[in-house]
């Protein structure tokens, strides 16, 4: 009878044991491009109501410039309606979290879409979602964030309606919220070169430069900007409501990255 020698014997062994390994253990998750995650997350048929808007409002791009992936966590400051926020939901997915802050401010004008929003948040498709009223002084969620958006409101941190607690403490608060290596990205309403904080509460527009200098005075590193928003044709000197650029102002899209140590 063939005795095998113990080396082979010991070879024998282990290529048993390396089979068992393969057939116990569960198949990897297939690669998925970050691209396809928000293609699939853009034309989820449970955002169906926004999608109008995708053209206008550009989310493929700015999600790109963001780098938002699945399993993250975003915070999701000021979300209006909640276009982004349903957005954010698709892309993170189940073992992500979006958390939607309000300030309390800016909340109590907005009661029907905080309510809206509080409503959805939890359930199917949204459960990822938690919304979140703060002090208008204040800015924070229950865990570090990979990513903090703010779209069309840094501006409004400048104005008395929000008792004026200046876009600077929001980059400061944001910069505390987010892990090393997190994303600060401001979208905001483009005022002409050099006008400052001049006229965030009477055209609702702030500067590109004077984001950028409060991002960096607040710890961030400047990481990279979008052009897909802007537009030339608008004149930055009339208020963002005005019917004639209503929907179609010019805006910046800044990213800001916490350093990694």
């Amino acid at each position: 009878m063939f005795r095998p020698q113990p080396h082979r014997r010991a070879c024998l062994a282990l290529g048993l044991a390396l089979v068992a390994t393969a057939a116990c253990t569960p198949p990897a998750r297939p690669e998925t491009s970050n691209a396809d995650v928000v293609a699939r997350a853009l034309a989820a048929p449970a955002r169906a109501m926004d999608q109008a808007e995708d053209a206008r409002r550009h989310p493929a791009d700015l999600i790109g410039l963001s780098g938002l992936r699945e399993d993250q966590r975003v915070l999701d400051l000021i979300p209006g309606g909640g276009y982004w926020t349903r957005i954010f939901s698709g892309v993170v997915g189940p073992r992500g979290r979006v958390y939607s802050v309000w300030p309390k401010a800016y909340a109590d004008q907005q009661l029907h879409s905080v309510q809206q929003l509080r409503d959805a948040a939890g359930t199917p498709p949204w459960a990822n979602v938690t919304v979140l009223i703060q002090p208008t002084t204040e800015l924070s969620a229950p865990e570090p964030v990979d990513v903090v958006w703010t779209s069309q409101n840094y501006h409004d941190y400048n104005d008395p309606f929000m008792g004026r607690p200046g876009s600077r403490t929001l980059a400061t608060a944001a910069f505390r919220a987010l892990k090393p290596g997190g994303v600060f990205i401001v979208i905001d309403h483009a005022a002409a070169a050099g006008r400052g904080l001049a006229d965030t509460d009477t055209l609702h527009r702030i500067d590109p430069q004077t984001v950028r200098s409060e991002a960096l005075a607040a710890g961030f590193e400047f990481a990279g900007e979008s052009p897909v928003l802007a537009n030339p044709a608008d004149p930055r000197n009339i208020p963002v409501f005005d019917p004639a650029i209503r929907g179609h102002t010019s805006q910046f899209a800044l990213k800001f990255r916490k350093p990694a140590r």
